[in-house]
């Protein structure tokens, strides 16, 4: 199964002085990890939304939050329990945060997913 892991920044963490590069390396050779990386800061983002056929883009996060997704990594893992174990090794698990999802694949032919997201 594949879960998506948010890495979130968080100014009220503990300091860590656990390596992510050795996290990384580890994930990598053991296939666990499929893709992943930084974001660019926050004050970099970018907002869009549509509103009664308004396009509306804003400079910015859409909230206004101390905690910031900093990160991703796309996990290949046998269940929830293993992505949460890979989760805990991460360093940011001290210094922030880490949310763990099950990708929802989206099925084009069954039309009562569309629009769900």
């Amino acid at each position: 199964m594949k879960y998506l892991m948010f890495v979130v920044a968080d100014p009220t963490g503990e300091e860590s002085d656990l390596d992510v590069v050795a996290w990384v390396n580890d994930l990598d050779a053991r296939g666990v990890r499929l893709h992943g990386d930084r974001l660019r800061p926050v004050e970099d983002a970018t907002t869009v939304r549509v509103r009664n056929g308004e396009v509306i883009v804003t400079d910015g996060p859409f909230t206004d939050s101390k905690e910031w997704i900093a990160g991703y990594d796309l996990l290949e893992c046998e269940s929830l329990d293993e992505a949460v174990a890979v989760a805990l090794g991460h360093p940011m698990a001290q210094q922030g945060a880490i949310e763990v999802r099950q990708l929802w694949p989206l099925d084009l032919a069954d039309s009562s997913e569309r629009g769900s997201l």
